[in-house]
């Protein structure tokens, strides 16, 4: 069974730093890709970072230069390092994976059941984070 358990998150002052782990249990890394999104309440999913099989990396604009994605396929676990944050940063973050055979992108069913534009069939609960002025 796919599993996949964030950590990491919390409350913190603007400007502070948090990182998030993603620990994968029932399949490997290897071949996978796998990503990070956030969901505000009555907000839409939102795509944070995205790690492929082979190392790259993907960041929206509104991203890029504070969020950094990782991965250590030894232990299993993606990591989002975010540095300074800001209140509209808070949201529930969620670890997503796709495995081999790797999907294109398509509506389907986010992390909260609802639709959701990526390529991820694979979610896992989520963290909180918590960004105060």
């Amino acid at each position: 069974e796919v599993q996949l358990v964030e950590s990491g998150g919390g409350s913190v002052q603007a400007g502070g730093s948090l990182r998030l782990s993603c620990t994968a249990s029932g399949f490997t890394l290897d071949g996978s890709d796998m990503g990070w999104y956030r969901q505000a309440p009555d907000n839409e999913c939102e795509l944070v970072s995205h790690i492929g099989y082979d190392g790259s990396t993907y960041y929206p604009e509104s991203m890029k230069g504070r969020f950094t994605i990782s991965r250590d396929n030894y232990k299993n676990t993606v990591y989002l390092q975010m540095n300074s944050l800001k209140p509209e940063d808070t949201a529930v973050y969620y670890c997503a994976a796709d495995l081999p055979p790797l999907r294109p992108q398509s509506h389907s069913a986010g992390p909260r059941g609802d639709s959701c534009y990526s390529q991820f069939a694979y979610w896992g609960q989520g963290t909180q984070v918590t960004v105060s002025s």
